[in-house]
C-alpha cells in the first residue's frame, strides 16, 4: 500500500441556515450519501466525515473546516471532496486560495463532484473562478433577502434574535416566532446576579461567586439541555463565568419584559464581526413577556453600574462607593484607611483633596465610617418611622421641600458647568500665549514647564468635571418628585438593622459632606446632607424626633 493510500479522503459537508430554505438536495444527510458513494465508487480508501452544520459558506472560521485544516497542513490528507464548489465556501477570494494555493502546497486533491472540477486535471477547471464569483453573489443576494425579511419582523416587534437569553426558554406553542417564558432553573441564577451588583459588586466578583457555587455558565447550560453549543464555548471550563457575560446580563433590558431588535448588527455579509447600533437605529416593545427583574432593582443596578468601584491602598471598596460627595468641590469622596488596621478609624476623605494634598486646593471633609454609618442608619430609620406614619404629611413636606430644593440644585450646577467651561477657554488661550511668550523668550524654559504643568492639570481635571456636571445636569430635568414610588421602598421596611450596599442604594441618592465649622477640630459640628431617591433632601421635623426615639426605646425594652 502507498504512502497516499494511507492518508485521509475527508468527505467535507457545510449547510448554513439559508442553505436550509433551498430544500433537501443540500441537506448534510443527502450530501453525506452523494460524497460516500462517490469516494466509493472512485475506490478512495481512508474516507472520514466532516461536517459543519449552521454555518455560513462567507466564513472560513468553522470548527469542522478548521480541524480538516490543521490534518491538511500536517500532511495527514490526500483527498478533499465536496459535493459543489460552494459547499467549500461562498468567498471567491477564499476558495480560490485554497483550491490554487493551501491544497496543491500539500499535495491534497480536491474534487466538486456536481461541477465537475478536479485538481488533478486541469483541463476542465478554467470556469471554476467563475462558479466561485457567482457563488459569492448567491451569498451576498441571500444575504440582502435576509436582511430585508429581519428587518421586517424586527418593525413589527417580533423576535428577531434565534438565541434565547439565560434565564428564559422558548415558548414550545409560539411555533416559528421566538416567545419567551421564564426558565425556573435559570432565572433565579439572574436575579442573585442582579442581587448582588445592587449590594455594589463588580462583575468579576460576581463571576467568581457563581463559579465558587458551581453554577453552569449559559453556553454549559446550553450545552447540557439541548446538545448544541457555540463556536467558542469551553467545554473544559463548565463554571469558568466571565464578567463580560456577567455584564452583558447586567445591560440586557430583556430581563425587564422588553424586546430590543437589531442591537448589534454585522461589518458586512463577509464579515460576521458583531458590532452595536446607535439606539435610534433599534426598535424597543415594552412589556413583551414576563420581566425576572423590576424597575426599581434594575434602576438600582444602573446606579451602582455608572459608579467606578474606586479601591484604596488596600484593594478595599467602601459601601458607600459613588454615594458620597464633597459640599464645596463636589468631587467624591475617597476611602482611606491610612496605616491604620482598626476599621473604627477608616476615613471618607474628598478626593480632590487627597489628590492634591498640601496645595490648599479643597479641604478634607473627612468623615469616620461608623460615624457616617450610625449618622445614616439613624436617618434612614427615622424617614421610615415617620413616612409609615405621617403618610400625608410627608408627601406635603417632600413636594414643598423638594421643589425648591430641586431649583436651586439645577441653578447651581448650571452655573458651576458655565464657569468650567469658560475656564477650558480662559485656558486655552493662556497655553497659547504662554507658549508664544517661551518662544520669543519673555520667559525662561523652566518658567513655562513649570505653568504649562499647572495649567494642563488644571484643564484636565475640569474636562473631567464637564460630562460629569452635564449628567447631573440631565438628571436633575429628568427628575421629579416622586413620593410614591419612595413609599414603595418604605414599606419593605420597618427597621433598618444593618446598613448594606444594597440598602443604602435603595434609599439614598446622594451624601454630601460639608467641612467642619472649625476645620480639622474632630469636636467641631459638621454638616451632613442626606439626598433620598425619589424625594430629595429630608429631614424629619424636630417635633416627630421625639415621637421616634420613644417609639425606639419602647421597641428596645421588648426586645430586651
Amino acid at each position: 500500500m502507498s504512502n497516499q493510500d494511507n492518508k485521509i479522503t475527508a468527505l467535507y459537508c457545510r449547510l448554513s441556515q439559508e442553505d436550509e430554505n433551498s430544500g433537501d438536495s443540500d441537506s448534510i444527510v443527502n450530501q453525506k450519501a452523494i460524497l460516500t458513494k462517490y469516494a466509493e465508487e472512485n475506490g478512495f480508501k481512508n474516507i472520514q466525515v466532516f461536517v459543519d452544520d449552521g454555518y455560513s459558506g462567507v466564513s472560513f472560521n468553522r470548527p469542522a473546516f478548521q480541524e480538516l485544516l490543521s490534518l491538511v497542513e500536517t500532511g495527514k490528507v490526500g483527498i478533499i471532496i465536496t459535493k459543489d464548489l460552494s459547499r467549500l465556501g461562498r468567498n471567491y477570494i477564499e476558495v480560490g486560495n485554497y483550491t490554487e494555493f493551501v491544497f496543491p502546497r500539500n499535495n491534497v486533491r480536491y474534487i466538486a463532484i456536481n461541477d465537475q472540477f478536479d485538481s488533478l486535471y486541469q483541463d476542465g477547471n478554467e470556469l471554476a473562478p467563475f462558479k466561485n464569483l457567482f457563488n459569492e453573489w448567491f451569498a451576498r443576494d441571500t444575504s440582502k433577502k435576509i436582511r430585508a425579511v429581519f428587518k421586517a419582523k424586527a418593525e413589527r416587534g417580533e423576535r428577531v434574535s434565534t438565541q434565547v437569553p439565560y434565564g428564559y426558554k422558548r415558548d414550545p406553542d409560539s411555533g416559528k416566532l421566538c416567545n419567551l417564558l421564564i426558565n425556573e432553573e435559570t432565572a433565579p441564577i439572574v436575579k442573585m446576579i442582579f442581587e448582588l451588583c445592587a449590594e455594589g459588586k463588580g462583575p468579576k466578583y460576581i463571576a467568581n461567586i457563581l463559579k465558587d457555587k458551581k453554577i453552569l455558565k449559559p453556553s454549559m447550560y446550553n450545552y447540557q439541555t439541548s446538545g448544541k453549543y457555540g463556536v467558542i464555548t469551553d467545554k473544559s471550563e463548565p463554571y469558568g463565568w466571565n464578567d463580560r457575560t456577567i455584564a452583558g446580563i447586567l445591560d440586557n433590558e430583556v430581563y425587564l419584559g422588553h424586546t430590543i431588535n437589531c442591537r448589534t448588527t454585522v461589518v458586512s455579509y463577509k464579515d460576521k464581526r458583531k458590532k452595536d447600533r446607535p439606539k435610534e437605529e433599534q426598535y424597543r416593545f415594552e412589556n413583551t413577556h414576563e420581566a425576572i427583574i423590576d424597575q426599581d432593582t434594575w434602576e438600582l443596578v444602573r446606579k451602582v453600574r455608572a459608579s467606578k468601584r474606586r479601591r484604596n491602598s488596600a484593594g478595599e471598596v467602601s459601601k458607600y462607593n459613588g454615594l458620597v460627595f464633597c459640599a464645596d468641590c463636589g468631587n467624591k469622596h475617597y476611602y482611606s484607611r491610612g496605616r491604620c488596621l482598626d476599621p473604627k478609624n477608616y476615613n471618607l476623605t474628598c478626593s480632590r483633596y487627597h489628590k492634591h494634598m498640601g496645595e490648599e486646593i479643597c479641604t478634607p471633609h473627612s468623615i469616620r465610617e461608623v460615624v457616617l454609618d450610625e449618622i445614616v442608619l439613624d436617618e434612614i430609620n427615622k424617614t421610615i418611622y415617620y413616612a409609615r406614619n405621617n403618610r400625608n404629611d410627608f408627601v406635603d413636606l417632600v413636594k414643598k421641600k423638594t421643589s425648591s430644593q430641586l431649583t436651586k440644585d439645577f441653578n447651581a450646577k448650571c452655573s458651576e458647568l458655565s464657569k468650567a467651561e469658560q475656564r477650558v477657554k480662559e485656558l486655552k488661550t493662556l497655553f497659547k500665549r504662554l507658549y508664544e511668550d517661551n518662544i520669543l523668550g519673555r520667559i525662561s524654559d523652566e518658567q513655562f514647564r513649570m505653568l504649562a504643568a499647572d495649567y494642563t492639570d488644571e484643564q484636565k481635571e475640569l474636562e473631567l468635571r464637564i460630562p460629569t456636571l452635564q449628567k447631573e445636569i440631565e438628571d436633575l430635568k429628568s427628575e421629579c418628585v416622586n413620593t410614591q414610588k419612595f413609599l414603595d421602598i418604605v414599606n419593605k421596611s420597618v427597621y433598618v438593622e444593618e446598613l448594606t450596599p444594597s440598602i443604602l442604594r435603595s434609599f439614598i441618592s446622594k451624601i454630601v459632606i460639608h467641612e467642619r465649622d472649625k476645620k480639622y477640630s474632630k469636636a467641631a459640628t459638621q454638616r451632613i446632607d442626606i439626598y433620598y431617591r425619589y424625594v430629595g433632601l429630608f429631614a424629619v421635623p424636630n417635633d416627630s424626633i421625639k415621637e421616634y426615639e420613644d417609639y425606639t426605646i419602647e421597641n428596645a425594652k421588648r426586645t430586651a
